[in-house]
């Protein structure tokens, strides 16, 4: 039987890095439903490949 890998979540640190944004911006866009992530206990977490897809998404809508 073949473990499934459990991806590494990223923080609201490690995400605002990545986008070269300020975390107040990404809690911002949480409460605006415009990004998701995981809530686990006070703390959000995000899966890299779904912020890589939610780019992906947002960059094809612009160039519609």
């Amino acid at each position: 039987m073949k473990k499934q890998k459990i991806p590494r979540l990223m923080s609201v640190d490690e995400v605002a890095d990545y986008l070269g944004l300020q975390k107040q911006t990404i809690y911002n866009w949480l409460h605006q439903k415009k990004i998701s992530g995981i809530k686990i206990g006070k703390v959000w977490r995000f899966d890299r490949k779904s912020i890589d897809n939610w780019l992906r998404k947002c960059s094809k809508m612009k160039d519609e």
